[in-house]
């Protein structure tokens, strides 16, 4: 039975995905501003500018696995919220490039751990009927985020004149307080106190609390699952070969389906193919997003992770080799966003809600914070990669590619021809297994 606690921890701590979404995105209002403001070169623009976040949030992701495990859960998730309300306030309040780039980057930290701390906390309080729903309820909330914050620079547009942009970036500071507030509510994850505090009393309390029914059997699980591997080798042992290979590849192939390349450079791509009011039409695709992320959390734990896998990686073919198309062929714009809005349904139903539930799962109780960090951490490398670079190859005067990024997208399909190979040979099925059924599956 799922008890209102639980649906209120996992809803909670899913937060910090909503503060994800927001703070990746919102600088997609402010970014033709900020070019114009400090006359930035394609290079820093893309280096400091866009994509200094993202090297914060690589950041954040590789070392995020360390307080999780050494603090706890619930104390890493408290101050992931705190660098949110930083960030917000002085990325608002910058006045220069350099400034601003610094206090981007703390956002960044805060996003890249809080990639590592929420899924693994709501994975470790969640059973296996209800597991990928619950981890699902992160990535809803990113999607969210990020539509509120299209929505937010649309309707702040005009605002404050040449300063809209900084009420933009600055607007984040209120959902980071609430956030840091009522996370305060929640209890430390019970594998957490079995694990590094001993704690096993303080644990049935918590596991009372998620399913009363079935506390004690749970924590004899966990215990008979940790007591004989304590000293066993850290994450990059050999034993871990198979958890590893399927994190790095599923977080590669994640971003280089293009998704970040989309969604930080919506309105310019939008505008590049004529559509007028490209921050307007930018609300689409955080619609799409919405709807598709509903969707995927209502069929994870009912098709499974490999079936929607399936589905998203012939959607991402489909729409990028139709974008490809239209920018090639000059077609019409609304074919275009057509096209965009198809490879974003894909995502959503796809990667984007299999991601953070499968990496969350296929490593053991002892390296789950690192093996987290690690899958993160590959997510967040090829994210700030392809941030820095799409300013050279886009950019209207002076970009590789100019007004016509076709060879982009096509690029992009290619690589989810290859995604779709390895859910077929590579990816297990993890729907309705339990943690440690699945850590005797794949580690040997």
């Amino acid at each position: 039975m799922q008890s209102n606690k639980l649906r209120f921890w996992a809803i909670t701590v899913a937060l910090a995905g909503f503060l994800f979404g927001f703070d990746t995105v919102v600088i997609s209002g402010a970014n033709q501003p900020i070019k114009a403001l400090w006359n930035t070169t394609p290079f820093f623009h893309g280096t400091f500018i866009m994509s200094m976040a993202l090297w914060g949030t690589v950041f954040g992701a590789l070392l995020g696995g360390v307080p999780c495990d050494k603090f706890g859960r619930k104390k890493t998730l408290f101050w992931i919220g705190i660098l949110y309300l930083v960030s917000a306030i002085g990325s608002g309040l910058a006045t220069d490039p350099y400034t601003f780039s610094f206090f981007r980057f703390i956002g960044g930290l805060g996003v890249g751990a809080s990639s590592v701390a929420a899924p693994t906390y709501i994975s470790e309080i969640s059973g296996p009927q209800n597991r990928g729903r619950l981890v699902a309820l992160y990535q809803f909330m990113i999607v969210f985020g990020i539509l509120i914050a299209f929505i937010s620079n649309f309707l702040l547009d005009g605002v404050g004149g040449e300063n809209d942009w900084r009420y933009m970036l600055g607007i984040e500071a209120v959902p980071a307080v609430v956030y840091s507030i009522m996370v305060l509510g929640v209890s430390e994850s019970p594998r957490w106190l079995v694990l590094k505090k001993k704690a096993n009393d303080e644990a049935l309390k918590v596991l009372k609390l998620i399913n009363p029914e079935n506390a004690v059997k749970e924590l004899e699980r966990i215990a008979l699952d940790i007591a004989p591997k304590t000293k066993q080798g850290g994450l990059f042992s050999k034993k871990y070969s198979r958890p590893i290979v399927l994190a790095f590849l599923l977080a590669f192939f994640n971003q280089l389906s293009g998704i970040n390349f989309i969604l930080y450079y919506a309105p310019e791509l939008l505008d590049t193919a004529g559509i007028t009011d490209a921050l307007l039409s930018s609300i689409s695709i955080g619609g799409i997003n919405l709807i598709f992320t509903i969707l995927g959390m209502f069929l994870i734990d009912r098709l499974g992770r490999k079936q929607l896998m399936y589905i998203g990686s012939i959607g991402y073919i489909i729409g990028l080799t139709g974008t490809a198309w239209c920018f090639y062929a000059s077609a019409n714009p609304i074919v275009l966003l057509c096209f965009i809005l198809l490879f974003i349904a894909a995502h959503a139903i796809g990667q984007g809600a299999v991601i953070w539930v499968f990496i969350s799962e296929i490593f053991p109780n002892q390296v789950r914070a690192f093996g987290q960090a690690f899958g993160c951490g590959v997510h967040w490398v090829f994210a700030a990669l392809i941030t820095l670079l799409t300013p050279i190859f886009i950019d209207k005067e002076d970009g590789i590619f100019g007004e016509n990024p076709w060879p982009v997208f096509a690029f992009f399909a290619v690589m989810m021809c290859l995604q779709l190979l390895f859910t077929w040979k590579v990816m297990p099925e993890t729907k309705g297994k339990s943690l440690e059924a699945l850590e005797k599956e794949l580690v040997k």
